[in-house]
């Protein structure tokens, strides 16, 4: 497996220029390198393609990497949309055809987890294997940060902490928390980084709608874990930090559990961003993860029967080889 520093990296990163697609009349803003089989990098609520700027050109070395910016979200357009994780799962499916893309191994980090797995479920066929990175969607459970944020006067408070004074006290309050080593302290630039991305009315309009859409003041409001029996034939990997305290390490195992077959890589002193916190080690592990494992082969009729029975190896199914899906008849 070829090294690269994380320091080439970030030195080539900049080579990758952000592209724009129209589709259904919005502007989609994305980032695409490489040749070979495609990798979709579906980041978290509030970031952007940028957020994958480290790994995008060791991978682009071997396969053909594709980083969207989400509606609503970065240099996207940001209209008055449907910003539900079935309406992402969607954009997804019709900006990879406007892009000629076929069939994709999604990496998603946090909602961009969430909205590859609800991909995942609505488009089969499409998927070869899924990679959830600190994924939303596994349990109810979630940060009190974002729990608040969905209050009524959320829209203020962001707009507050965009203020010169208070930006320079957010500062000051994240030099504390990484000074005592607290494991909000370890995501706090990353947080404080999503926060500067939200710079007038329109962003902050649209995190809200597109938090609000899977967040309320008591939690997750959806989990995927009544379908994760689905995943039974789909090649899936969880990337964990040990000290995430946006979605706690602990969803982790149940994903894991629920997610038959499914591989667990913990990176134990990383948060909620571990391909940020430590890329080379991120992209060795998912380098590791595509190329010892075989593309998921979709059959409608063995998933017609894990439907009906609730259960990966349905009554009348053939022995699968671990990480496949059932090819046709």
């Amino acid at each position: 497996m070829t090294s690269h520093s994380g320091s080439e990296q970030r030195g080539n990163s900049s080579a990758i220029r952000t592209r724009y697609r129209t589709v259904h009349g919005h502007r989609r803003a994305f980032r695409m390198a490489g040749k070979g089989r495609a990798i979709l990098l579906i980041h978290g609520i509030g970031d952007s393609s940028d957020t994958w700027r480290d790994i995008m050109p060791g991978l682009a070395r071997n396969y053909r990497v594709l980083a969207p910016d989400l509606l609503g979200h970065g240099a996207s357009d940001k209209p008055r949309a449907d910003y539900s994780l079935a309406a992402y799962a969607n954009g997804m499916r019709d900006l990879l055809g406007v892009l000629g893309i076929e069939r994709v191994t999604l990496v998603g980090h946090s909602l961009g987890g969430a909205v590859a797995m609800q991909f995942a479920y609505q488009f089969p066929e499409r998927c070869e294997r899924l990679v959830l990175v600190g994924t939303g969607g596994i349990s109810r459970q979630v940060t009190p940060l974002l729990r608040a944020a969905t209050l009524p006067g959320a829209e203020l408070l962001l707009l507050a902490l965009s203020l010169p004074t208070m930006r320079t006290q957010l500062g000051l309050a994240v030099k504390a928390l990484r000074l005592l080593d607290t494991g909000l302290g370890v995501d706090a630039p990353d947080l404080l980084r999503v926060v500067d991305a939200l710079p007038d009315g329109t962003s902050r309009n649209a995190f809200i709608r597109t938090l609000r859409a899977v967040v309320d003041w008591r939690g997750q409001v959806g989990t995927m874990l009544d379908r994760c029996y689905l995943a039974g034939g789909m090649p899936t990997m969880l990337v964990w930090g040990g000290r995430d305290q946006v979605v706690p390490a602990t969803h982790a195992g149940l994903g894991h559990v629920a997610m038959p077959g499914s591989r667990l890589e913990i990176f134990e002193e990383a948060g909620h961003f571990p391909f940020r916190t430590d890329p080379q080690r991120f992209e060795n592990v998912l380098r590791d993860f595509i190329a010892t494992t075989e593309p998921a082969q979709y059959s409608a009729e063995q998933w017609r029967r894990m439907l009906r029975s609730r259960h990966p190896s349905a009554r009348g199914a053939r022995p699968q080889t671990p990480g496949t899906f059932p090819r046709s008849a």
